[in-house]
């Protein structure tokens, strides 16, 4: 079985074809699928994704760093209420993104740091989006290191150095459809990091692995994913498959 640790499946790309397109996740090999927050503005979907799919769905909760406007407060206020009333599986997604914009940094620093301490409260990982903006994560983090700071570096792209980093706050790297690019270059040193520290994703409908490059994404190419992987590794991708599952129940406690 594998698991697709990142996957916006209540996407708006989804609406005509959901259904369909989560039976070729079935029939690929997905059993398990783990859902990030973008803002309040899709809660309700999220809810009604789990309602239909209870034994294959685990919800974040989160408010995605692109989302941090001049509303922030509010939207934080409204992450926090969901926590109140319900159980997640993580705080996520949260993090640090400059490439659209680089005038709200300092309260996404807010935000982000905010969140951190809102999944040690419930002894919960973090999924961080970083775009831009290792130094900047990092920075936060390092004011946030402790022994309950632990989560996944979603879509990690950074080098070698930063990977190594990264699993020095007890991250586990998110391994999507950038590694099959032929510019991607985390191929390149991927098979210097233990497989242990890794689990896999798809963020679809965003970042199709090749061939789909461009199209909308699906979690089915979770198995292009793995398939690439085994091949980095030279192990098969039933193994593959195995150890980044247990990877993910490491982090989601599930």
């Amino acid at each position: 079985m594998l698991t697709d640790t990142h996957t916006h499946l209540y996407s708006e790309a989804f609406s005509e074809d959901r259904d369909s397109m989560m039976q070729r996740a079935f029939n690929a090999g997905v059993g398990r699928f783990f859902i990030p927050a973008i803002d309040s503005g899709y809660t309700k979907a999220m809810y009604e994704l789990e309602r239909e799919y209870p034994d294959q769905v685990f919800l974040m909760m989160g408010l995605h760093p692109t989302s941090v406007k001049e509303n922030y407060l509010d939207e934080l206020a409204h992450v926090e209420r969901q926590f109140e009333k319900r159980k997640f599986f993580a705080v996520g997604e949260i993090g640090i993104d400059l490439y659209w914009d680089v005038s709200t940094l300092e309260i996404q620093r807010i935000a982000f740091k905010r969140q951190i301490q809102l999944a040690k409260k419930y002894n919960l990982p973090i999924v961080i989006h970083c775009r831009d903006a290792f130094d900047e994560i990092f920075e936060v983090l390092e004011t946030e290191r402790d022994e309950k700071l632990f989560g996944i570096f979603h879509c990690f792209t950074g080098t070698y150095e930063q990977a190594q980093r990264a699993i020095g706050f007890q991250m586990k790297l998110g391994i999507g459809g950038v590694v099959t690019f032929k510019n991607g270059m985390i191929d390149q040193f991927l098979r210097q990091i233990p497989l242990e520290h890794i689990v896999l994703e798809t963020d679809a409908p965003y970042l199709s692995p090749a061939p789909f490059r461009g199209k909308r994404n699906e979690s089915s190419y979770l198995a292009l994913v793995c398939q690439k992987i085994a091949e980095i590794y030279t192990i098969s991708e039933k193994e593959v498959a195995k150890i980044t599952t247990e990877n993910s129940k490491a982090i989601f406690k599930i």
